[in-house]
């Protein structure tokens, strides 16, 4: 199918590079025009001037954006140019409802909706190897399996439209516990004065391990936590995790406790760091411990 994508970020533009060398990029589009035409002439595909013109050129649309209002304004925007049977396919990590609100809109043109969020990091989006979790029609996912390969090494679908946001839920509170768990784990491990690195390669074999201590561990060895998941943009994942929650009358220990220390770092002006800088926060523990 030639497939348009929407959203030039972090994640979005090795995604897009990869439907390319699938040879199955149509377009791009992008609210920075610049991006979407330096990605284009680099892949040798269309950069669209709006993200209607995309969407009536395409058979099959990605979006990657960045929150619940991007997606729904996208969808809106598309909706009055796609084609029927046009399959759209959301990447993005919002709530189940505008997965379902999404699938509606989009209904009523004739158009087909996945909501497929991903998980793997920037890592995972420049080599393929996502992991992607999918809600909505079966037939639907078996039409967008050749694109979806593209992207990602492990892909599921998990039920009907809001399945697939649901799992990228249950996915970023794992995340939210583990990467606190690893923060403390590495500030604990320096108060001891242990060989850090040699920690990282040795506990990194053991039961404890965990895909974050493997490759975020490293960065707070080095007290340097450049962009793969950004705090503010886990922190806008983990209300959609509290208020999906709420929804059940539940709080969730792990997921409100993680929210505080992220709101700490980011009035602290660490909200575009990595989530491993949860680290610094762990490390002053021991350091207050340590004045005392």
């Amino acid at each position: 199918m030639k497939t348009g994508f929407i959203g030039l970020g972090a994640m979005g533009i090795p995604m897009a590079r990869n439907l390319a060398k699938a040879g199955l990029l149509q377009g791009v589009w992008n609210r920075s025009p610049d991006k979407a035409q330096t990605l284009a002439a680099e892949l040798g595909c269309t950069a669209y001037a709006t993200a209607a013109d995309l969407a009536a050129h395409c058979e099959a649309i990605v979006l990657c954006v960045a929150a619940d209002a991007d997606v729904r304004a996208v969808v809106d925007a598309i909706a009055g140019s796609v084609a029927r049977a046009t399959l759209v396919i959301d990447c993005s990590t919002v709530s189940a409802d505008t997965a379902r609100h999404a699938a509606k809109a989009l209904a009523a043109r004739g158009a087909q909706f996945l909501d497929c969020p991903v998980s793997g990091g920037v890592e995972g989006a420049k080599n393929a190897t996502l992991a992607i979790m999918c809600g909505g029609e079966p037939a639907d996912f078996e039409a967008a399996k050749p694109i979806l390969d593209a992207m990602g090494k492990t892909v599921r679908w998990f039920g009907p439209h809001g399945a697939g946001q649901s799992t990228k839920a249950t996915n970023q509170i794992m995340c939210a516990g583990i990467i606190r768990a690893v923060g403390e784990a590495m500030a604990f491990a320096r108060a001891q004065g242990l060989p850090l690195e040699r920690v990282v390669e040795t506990l990194g074999q053991g039961a404890g391990s965990s895909w974050y201590f493997v490759n975020r561990a490293p960065y707070m060895i080095r007290g340097e936590y450049p962009a793969g998941f950004r705090i503010a943009l886990h922190a806008k994942d983990l209300r959609i995790c509290r208020d999906m929650a709420a929804a059940s009358g539940v709080a969730l220990p792990v997921v409100e406790d993680v929210l505080r220390e992220y709101q700490t770092l980011i009035e602290r002006g660490h909200g575009d760091e990595d989530i491993a800088a949860i680290h610094r926060l762990k490390s002053e523990l021991f350091e207050g411990a340590t004045r005392k």
